[in-house]
């Protein structure tokens, strides 16, 4: 099987992020995130009366908002394409099945470290609060963006599954929390006293959750980075694998 061309990957990556922005979806997206982080950031986790320049309260809400707004994203990518017939004329392109995949996956990838980077008010300002620590600010953005980028190839998974979008939203959010709540403290407690230690820890070791603290606390691993990225390489061959089951 020949290796996937970037300029071909580069072509459909520009079309799908342009396509983005032909329709409000992308906008009403970009508002609510902005929108959901100032208001868990500094209503709820009141970073201003905190006095810290710490962004620790911002970047914990991360997986609690991408765990909507992603599948939210994602739900469109492949079904919408079965809905309106265009999947079967997309797939007989000159583009190899691995191209048109990653291609779209690297679209709303962009489009998801768009939304990210609108955030840097929320940077300037702990800037005015003190002295951060921007290395560890870093870190935590770049846990981020990996961790949006496994849940986003979870939705598109799911998008492939099926040409409803409200079926691949609900199914991609199902998965999304099963792979939060792996690493949440009161699961890793209840399956520590419930669970063999060996089932428990390799339950753990499958979370982004707990991989992404690591990252939020300022702590560059990169074991958590290659989890990362072999989980989306994993979610994306499975993709493959059910787009070649659908057109065979």
């Amino acid at each position: 099987m020949p290796l996937p061309s970037i300029h071909s990957i580069r072509a459909v990556c520009k079309r799908e992020l342009a396509h983005y922005f032909t329709t409000p979806i992308a906008y009403v997206f970009l508002v609510i995130f902005l929108l959901l982080q100032a208001f868990f950031t500094f209503y709820v986790s009141r970073l201003f009366e905190s006095g810290q320049a710490d962004l620790r309260p911002f970047f914990d809400w991360h997986p609690w908002i991408f765990l909507f707004l992603i599948p939210a994203v994602s739900m469109r990518l492949w079904s919408d394409e079965r809905r309106q017939g265009t999947l079967e004329l997309l797939l007989t392109l000159p583009l190899s099945l691995s191209e048109i995949i990653i291609a779209k996956f690297l679209a709303a990838w962009a489009f998801i470290g768009l939304a990210l980077f609108l955030t840097f008010p929320v940077v300037l300002t702990v800037l005015y609060l003190g002295n951060p620590d921007l290395g560890a600010i870093f870190c935590a953005y770049l846990g981020s963006f990996f961790m949006a980028g496994a849940f986003l190839s979870m939705g598109i998974f799911t998008s492939a599954l099926t040409r409803s979008q409200v079926i691949s939203f609900v199914l991609s959010l199902t998965l999304c929390l099963v792979f939060v709540l792996a690493g949440y403290p009161p699961v890793l407690d209840m399956l520590g006293a419930n669970a063999p230690r060996a089932l428990a820890a390799f339950i753990a070791d499958l979370s982004l959750l707990s991989r992404f603290n690591t990252f939020a606390r300022g702590i560059f691993d990169l074991r958590d980075l290659v989890y990362y990225l072999s989980f989306m390489v994993f979610m994306l061959a499975a993709n493959g694998l059910v787009l070649t089951n659908r057109r065979s």
